[in-house]
């Protein structure tokens, strides 16, 4: 186990550092307000940096935090201190680009907020446990659409994906019968 990459936790925090969809894997942070207050030391850290072009990588209270910045959303990855900075910016860029697919590319909080099932499927894709289990932001937005179809709105209602997703389940359920 000492060999697998793992992660302590992934947060995306609004433009004044609160929540919007944090996941912790570590029982570093044991209750809820010792978590808040390593969001807030951390935002009020990182806030004035411009992380917006790419991935920023810093030390903070003995972790590595890889962190990212869009509109009014603030992206965060952390890993252990002698955790592989690339691993957790890949990590990182795979869960940012899955939000801005799953969102059409209006990633801001209020486009988060409405889809926070999709934004919180996607964490469950991406780690499970602390263990990386997918980075590549295609994959995961695959898996987040298919999980989150709606087999009762119409066809036209759906994407292209969805549809055949749809249309490959009737079609399992007919042969089946």
């Amino acid at each position: 186990m000492e060999s697998c990459p793992s992660i302590k936790n992934i947060l995306l925090l609004d433009s004044e550092g609160n929540r919007v969809a944090v996941k912790y894997y570590s029982d570093e942070w044991p209750n809820n307000s010792v978590k808040e207050a390593f969001e807030k030391s951390l935002f009020s850290k990182t806030q004035k940096t411009n992380a917006r072009t790419e991935a920023e990588i810093a030390m903070f209270e003995s972790h590595i935090i890889v962190y990212k910045f869009v509109q009014d959303l603030h992206f965060f990855v952390t890993g252990a201190e002698n955790e592989n900075e690339l691993i957790l910016v890949t990590v990182l860029q795979g869960f940012f680009d899955a939000v801005g697919l799953l969102l059409r590319g209006t990633v801001d909080k209020k486009e988060a907020l409405e889809n926070l099932d999709l934004i919180l499927l996607c964490l469950d894709e991406i780690v499970d446990g602390g263990i990386i289990l997918e980075t590549d932001a295609n994959v995961i937005a695959g898996k987040v659409a298919s999980h989150s179809i709606d087999a009762a709105a119409p066809l036209s209602e759906q994407t292209i994906s969805q549809a055949l997703a749809t249309a490959r389940e009737h079609l399992a359920r007919s042969l089946l019968k």
